[in-house]
């Protein structure tokens, strides 16, 4: 039996004790996650051990069986081992024999011509390039697409990774970097990149061996032109990495600077070698190499992503079954070698192909993505038609395959999207135009005028790839009939803001979105948004939906007598702070009922804590200056933007 060398947490952890009860030897659960315990590590450190660490050799005959055991109780999947020699994870004997994919086409030989010779150290070995981007509306990670297909001139293989979910450990392991990020709101990382900047700052990963570039997109009408591109640039060069060209900053006409930065960064990174070392003598012939392969197509009309021949993948493939005629349903375990590039889809064609031709998934189509191909992959609703593996797993992981929740499964992977269809036809989301002077279709029905600007703000409310996916990736869809889910309220909320639409139709959507099975019945938008780019779009959108029927509605219900009491509570104050929470959630019977819990007695004393020590405050009762702590005086002047209130209120209290 071979025996385990290694053994490491990913992330995800959910707390469950499986892990340690079976072997407390080696896991312990902590608060957050499960970790690995220093005793039994060559390193003698306690954390997940994502940086690999070998068990002790007197610990591994013993443990190795019940690391096996303890990986197979994990529920979320999320420990893995390795074997003595290098051997990774194994699927168990009951899986399918393995599939070996079409292998990937072999990249075309590049004509070097008089720079084959002087290039050809640094050519060779790895010539790997990550292009991460941070991406509000799309146009970071439009431009990172294209510098990925440029870079191919360059020799570079390059990976366009998301910033959201990635982990920060992992930025060591690459040479060459390149950051593309817009700017939100006053100077904030876009939705995508907040979580993973966070953690940059929490744990300074150290990044001594990466040589790397970033191009900010801004607004220089804002004070904070640029600021999360800065940010970042500042970051990686306090972390010890190695700046390849200064960072470019881009107005809102962000084409120009941008071609500019990627035909200076692009010859200036490729000149780092397999070995981390920036050979600054050859960027002159690099930037000739690179002229040659170039393919002009790439800035003229519509752009086209990249074909990046990324290295084969062994993983292994959960996929959920479900015969309808003897009702039984579970789960197909299959070890596949595939091209990392290749996608969900091509990896279900290449087991139904090889393995078992009953396997049943909705294709893409052949003009792009096929709003009906979504598929669930460890977690997430993707379309299976344009999610490549390797943005999904990495060499010797698991990838889960389920059906997208909230449909009824036909068998295996298909799924009836009847229910979205039916809630839509019912609702009429489509244009209902008033009689007005303006263009006519052609049996005479007036549609209305449109700026381009009108035209833009529409296009943004529900610019999603898939509002059937948009509603399978809601919490509440799954469980609640009811509801009519979030894609129908993107297609509502996009027709009561169409400039065109009459207002017996806008009062007829609001009216759709405000009663039972609409907007208000999504417990948590919050889950939507964790689901990349087309849930963070669609999140904001149901918040700004939201905030409008409060309006409209004068504040009626549950909802809207909750955000009038926490609106009150702020005026009435000044402050947003414990003392005000309170009393948006307790009322006042139930604050006064809770007069000895600190937070009722520091209201009556006439102060309250703003962060500090509870004690300071007192300290400001009895030492002048007298005073501090105290809260602002009362005042009875209206909130002049009140939808501030809502978005604070948004953020704290999750029922809303």
């Amino acid at each position: 039996m071979p025996t385990v060398a290694k053994v490491w947490i990913e992330e995800d952890c959910i707390t469950c004790d499986a892990c340690e009860d079976i072997l407390p030897e080696v896991f312990e659960v902590t608060d957050d996650t499960s970790q690995i315990k220093s005793d039994v590590r060559e390193d003698g450190a306690f954390d997940r051990n994502t940086g690999f660490s070998s068990i002790k050799t007197q610990f591994r005959a013993e443990y190795s069986e019940l690391i096996e055991e303890a990986a197979d109780a994990c529920p979320v999947e999320i420990i893995k081992f390795e074997y003595e020699g290098g051997t990774a994870e194994v699927v168990s004997e009951e899986v399918a024999p393995v599939v070996d994919a079409a292998p990937a086409p072999a990249a075309a030989s590049a004509d070097t011509g008089d720079n084959s010779g002087v290039l050809a150290g640094v050519l060779s070995g790895d010539r790997s390039l990550a292009v991460f981007f941070g991406s509000q509306t799309g146009n970071a990670a439009g431009l990172a697409e294209k510098t990925a297909k440029k870079a191919a001139a360059y020799g570079l293989e390059a990976s366009v990774i998301d910033m959201d979910g990635y982990d920060q450990t992992k930025f060591a392991t690459h040479k060459r970097i390149l950051i593309i990020t817009s700017t939100w709101g006053e100077g904030e990382m876009p939705d995508n990149a907040e979580e993973l900047w966070n953690a940059t700052c929490s744990s300074n990963p150290g990044l001594s061996g990466v040589h790397y570039s970033v191009c900010a997109i801004g607004d220089s009408s804002y004070d904070e032109f640029c600021k999360a591109g800065t940010d970042w640039d500042g970051k990686f060069a306090s972390l010890g990495a190695t700046s390849i060209l200064d960072i470019k900053l881009c107005d809102v006409d962000f084409d120009e600077p941008w071609s500019q930065w990627v035909g200076e960064v692009l010859p200036r990174i490729a000149c780092v070698d397999s070995g981390g070392v920036f050979q600054e003598d050859l960027v002159e012939a690099m930037i000739a190499y690179g002229a040659g392969e170039e393919d002009d197509g790439v800035d003229a009309g519509d752009f086209t992503p990249a074909n990046i021949i990324q290295p084969a993948i062994s993983l292994t493939m959960r996929i959920f079954r479900y015969d309808p005629i003897l009702a039984q349903s579970g789960y197909d375990t299959v070890a596949v070698n595939l091209p990392g590039h290749a996608s969900i889809e091509d990896a279900l064609v290449a087991v139904k192909r090889e393995v078992d031709g009953s396997l049943t998934f909705r294709s893409g189509g052949l003009v792009g993505q096929n709003p009906l191909s979504g598929i669930k992959a460890n977690g997430r609703i993707l379309p299976a038609d344009t999610t490549r593996i390797c943005d999904l797993v990495s060499d010797g992981e698991t990838l889960t395959l389920e059906p997208v929740p909230g449909y009824e499964v036909v068998k295996d992977l298909m799924v009836s999207y009847d229910r979205y269809d039916y809630a839509r036809a019912d609702s009429k989301p489509w244009l209902e135009a008033d009689p007005r002077q303006g263009e006519r279709l052609a049996n005479g029905s007036p549609i209305g005028v449109m700026s381009s600007s009108e035209a833009t703000y529409l296009h943004t409310l529900a610019d999603v790839g898939s509002l059937q996916l948009v509603n399978a990736m809601s919490d509440t869809y799954d469980v609640d009939e009811v509801y009519s889910g979030p894609g129908l309220a993107l297609q509502r909320w996009v027709r009561s803001q169409d400039p065109r639409s009459g207002k017996a139709h806008i009062k007829q959507m609001f009216d759709l979105m405000q009663g039972k099975g609409g907007v208000w019945d999504e417990a948590d938008i919050s889950s939507i948004h964790r689901h990349g780019i087309d849930g963070s779009q669609a999140a904001d959108s149901l918040y700004a939906a939201r905030a409008r029927l409060l309006a409209e509605y004068k504040f009626v219900g549950k909802t809207g007598r909750l955000v009038k009491t926490y609106a009150r509570s702020v005026k009435m104050s000044g402050n947003v702070n414990e003392t005000t929470l309170y009393r948006s959630v307790l009322g006042p019977l139930g604050l006064g009922s809770n007069i000895m819990n600190g937070i009722s007695l520091r209201m009556m004393l006439g102060f309250t804590r703003n962060g500090g020590p509870m004690m300071r405050g007192f300290q400001g009762m009895l030492v002048p200056p007298a005073g501090i702590g105290k809260i602002p005086n009362m005042f009875n002047s209206k909130i002049a933007n009140h939808h501030e209130v809502v978005a604070i209120f948004n953020e704290l209290d999750g029922r809303f």
